[in-house]
């Protein structure tokens, strides 16, 4: 009945519909008499059209269909025909009888069109209520996102400013003290104990420093602020290189002109976290970096031919499960700039493929972003 009525509804929405549906009815019903010759039949003939009124169309409908049908059969089927005479009491006691078992199913009707109107109703709140807490969801999820971009951001800021005092402030005493040391160790070489402390001192400030200005350059590279992320790049992956015996192949266009800074300490920071994991995960001698620029926007590829990631973790990254943090870092770098991020593996030794996309679109708003700045 449900699908019948779901069917029915857009005819049956109006009064002229539910009306005009069960005058429709009865008057089927009353041609179907027709070829029935028993009186009694009759009334069983109605019984469906009445049926229909009650269910479907209402309470007034079904009164009407109840009227109508007992007109027409007793103008044309009852004797004598074509009269509305007072019928014979053997007719009164049929009428009677479709009377009372028509009220009932009237009666049945209209419990079971309020029962199903509550039952719209309800699901109608229902699906209501759920929109409302879907559209809070998305809302909590949105802001616990730009909440994400946003501490990236004071971050990177944090680092830069932690890297500019490192270099400025500490690394300038230290050059200091280191001289001041390096004299102090030539006025007293005759005294070799003590020449040699001074010695191994100097030796330990140099290193002190030498350690620090990494740390300053590892955490914000100068050279991405001064000479842009085409020479950050190749300074990185150098020391990279030198320190984890992978041998990185760098394909970058010599053209290559500068970024909104955002976008360049992005992008970097991409570079920075991927090969990290090829050093950390993949067991990978090489690794690849290809970054290009278009018409369209900007991709970087970042490849190695280690061990890829297996099937579990790949159906982790792609449900959005939990990866891991470094993962979770650059999907939102990338969200906060509309970018995307794809990650691929076949996890059999053949290495795994990091691209990042960011559009024409995105591109212009960042760079919107860093003259406003």
């Amino acid at each position: 009945m449900n699908r019948n009525s779901a069917s029915l509804a857009p005819f049956l929405n109006s009064a002229f519909g539910r009306y005009g549906a069960a005058i429709t009815a009865t008057a089927v019903a009353l041609a179907a008499i027709a070829p029935f010759v028993h009186e009694s039949i009759h009334y069983i003939v109605l019984f469906p059209a009445v049926a229909f009124s009650a269910l479907f169309c209402g309470v007034g409908p079904a009164t009407l269909a109840i009227v109508l049908g007992l007109l027409g059969t007793r103008f044309w089927f009852l004797t004598p025909a074509h009269s509305l005479s007072v019928p014979d009491p053997p007719q009164l006691i049929g009428i009677f009888t479709f009377l009372a078992a028509s009220s009932i199913v009237v009666l049945i009707g209209g419990i079971q069109r309020r029962n199903q109107q509550a039952l719209l109703e309800f699901q109608k709140n229902l699906e209501s209520r759920f929109q409302e807490r879907t559209a809070e969801l998305h809302t909590a999820n949105q802001n616990v996102g730009d909440l994400t971009g946003r501490l990236l951001h004071l971050q990177d800021e944090e680092r830069r400013r932690i890297a500019r005092e490192l270099h400025d402030s500490v690394g300038q005493s230290l050059a200091a003290l280191s001289m001041n040391l390096a004299s102090f160790g030539a006025a007293i070489e005759h005294v070799a104990k003590v020449a040699g402390k001074v010695s191994d001192s100097t030796s330990l400030v140099n290193d002190i420093s030498t350690e620090i200005r990494t740390i300053s350059h590892l955490l914000h590279p100068p050279l991405l602020d001064e000479a842009g992320l085409a020479s950050a790049l190749r300074w990185y992956i150098a020391g990279f290189t030198e320190r984890s015996k992978i041998r990185v192949d760098l394909e970058l266009p010599d053209d290559f002109d500068r970024l909104p800074r955002d976008l360049e300490t992005a992008v970097f920071r991409l570079v920075q976290e991927s090969l990290t994991n090829v050093h950390r995960h993949s067991e990978s001698a090489v690794a690849r970096i290809r970054l290009t620029r278009s018409a369209d926007g900007i991709r970087l590829e970042v490849e190695d031919e280690g061990k890829g990631i297996s099937p579990q973790q790949q159906m982790d990254l792609l449900s959005g499960g939990t990866p891991g943090v470094g993962i979770r870092g650059m999907r939102e770098r990338l969200r906060q700039l509309g970018g995307t991020l794809e990650i691929t593996s076949n996890g059999t030794r053949r290495g795994t493929k990091i691209v990042a996309k960011l559009t024409r679109e995105p591109l212009a708003r960042a760079a919107t972003a860093g003259s406003a700045t």
